[in-house]
């Protein structure tokens, strides 16, 4: 029996059962679905795309995983090269894994070890956002401010090596003036906070962060598991402010398999590269550095370069702004709107109970979450497509 993720087993309602998907649809025995949230945010080249189809079966033939322990091979080698070369600034060197939340661990790891290794042993504290989500699994949950995981503060107690702040210059600067010295990192979700609620927050903030992190010699890690290739409007937000550990997944493989990675600057990698074993990074997930995921993650880089996605990814904002423009309703709070994310967020979650399948018998996939109404469309979506999402959330209210 399968075990579903973020539900109550005995009380859940039963899933839609997937029989087949293509470009932004998702098929059912029944109906035919525009996927709005992409696979949790990761499907931007839509489903069973021809060229990542092909990429997969040519890497097939030849071997679908090697370890990267004491093995290589070209198509680990061709990704980090490739992101090497794309990403901005000396963000050169990649560490895979296989998922958004261990590729999170890894950059903590980092970052503690990096001053372990020079003797700062003080440096025990993460700085980190209210509202921050950064994956299921410990350390990225004691990091995290996602009223889920609580119950980890009633079985451990609150975290002494943690420090949560607000979006605000203000909290951000007292932070730095209280607990520099024993800070190695200060990680963030850059612009979007996702699973904590679709908040949006404004680039000076992160501007003011990147100074303070100079200033008092602290690792800044944007994790871009779900803003990264686009999402916010930007190819990347460390294209606007640059860290020093940058952790992408989701997108990364086009969602077709789970892989991400940690790129790490020179600064970060140089204080690992040492003679002493006891310096080196002791990590090392099995299928880190996948062949097939490392296939498909070039194509799909290639993909969004060749194929224009910045542009198709302010078409979609473009589009939603217009649709949404004088929307209200007494029931909603705010609407917001960054790149290819639209979130409607209501006062009360019964405001919103019933609208999985409300869009399901109107077509569309959706997976509101407590206040939260959103999407995150795939970026190959058609005007006409992204219209049907955006009236279905206007059609909820309006019935009422």
């Amino acid at each position: 029996m399968i075990w579903y993720p973020y539900q109550q087993m005995k009380t859940m309602k039963a899933p839609y059962h997937i029989i087949n998907a293509e470009g932004v649809y998702l098929y059912t025995q029944e109906q035919k679905l525009i996927d709005s949230v992409s696979s949790w945010w990761s499907v931007i080249h839509g489903y069973k795309h021809p060229e990542l189809n092909q990429a997969i079966q040519t890497q097939l033939e030849k071997f679908a995983h090697v370890m990267l322990g004491g093995l290589s091979h070209e198509t680990a080698q061709k990704l980090s090269d490739k992101l090497q070369d794309w990403l901005p600034g000396d963000l050169d060197y990649c560490f895979f894994s296989d998922s958004g939340s261990v590729a999170v661990e890894v950059a903590l790891k980092m970052a503690l070890q990096y001053y372990m290794n020079r003797g700062e042993n003080q440096r025990t504290m993460v700085l980190a956002l209210e509202h921050a989500y950064h994956g299921d699994t410990f350390k990225t949950m004691e990091v995290g401010d996602d009223e889920d995981y609580h119950f980890v503060l009633h079985a451990y107690g609150a975290s002494q090596n943690v420090v949560h702040i607000p979006t605000e210059i203000d909290a951000l600067e007292k932070a730095f003036e209280r607990y520099h010295s024993k800070l190695n990192c200060f990680l963030v979700e850059p612009l979007l906070q996702g699973a904590g609620g679709m908040r949006m927050y404004d680039v000076t903030f992160l501007k003011r962060a990147r100074e303070l992190c100079d200033q008092y010699g602290v690792l800044l890690i944007f994790d871009e598991v779900a803003t990264g290739f686009g999402r916010t409007g930007n190819r990347f937000v460390a294209d606007l402010v640059l860290p020093d550990i940058l952790v992408l997944g989701k997108a990364l493989t086009g969602g077709y398999i789970g892989h991400a990675v940690t790129v790490a600057n020179h600064r970060v990698y140089e204080g690992f590269y040492d003679d002493n074993p006891a310096h080196a990074l002791m990590h090392g997930p099995t299928f880190m550095g996948n062949a097939l995921a490392c296939s498909v993650a070039l194509k799909s880089i290639e993909l969004f370069e060749t194929r224009d996605y910045m542009s198709k990814i302010k078409k979609i904002e473009q589009i939603t702004r217009r649709e949404m423009q004088g929307f209200c309703h007494p029931e909603v709070k705010e609407v917001r709107i960054m790149g290819a994310c639209i979130c409607v967020e209501v006062y009360e979650p019964d405001a919103i109970r019933g609208y999985q399948q409300f869009a399901y018998e109107h077509g569309v996939f959706s997976r509101p979450f407590l206040n939260y109404l959103y999407a995150m469309v795939p970026y190959v979506i058609e005007e006409k497509e992204l219209v049907q999402v955006l009236q279905t959330m206007k059609d909820w209210f309006a019935r009422k």
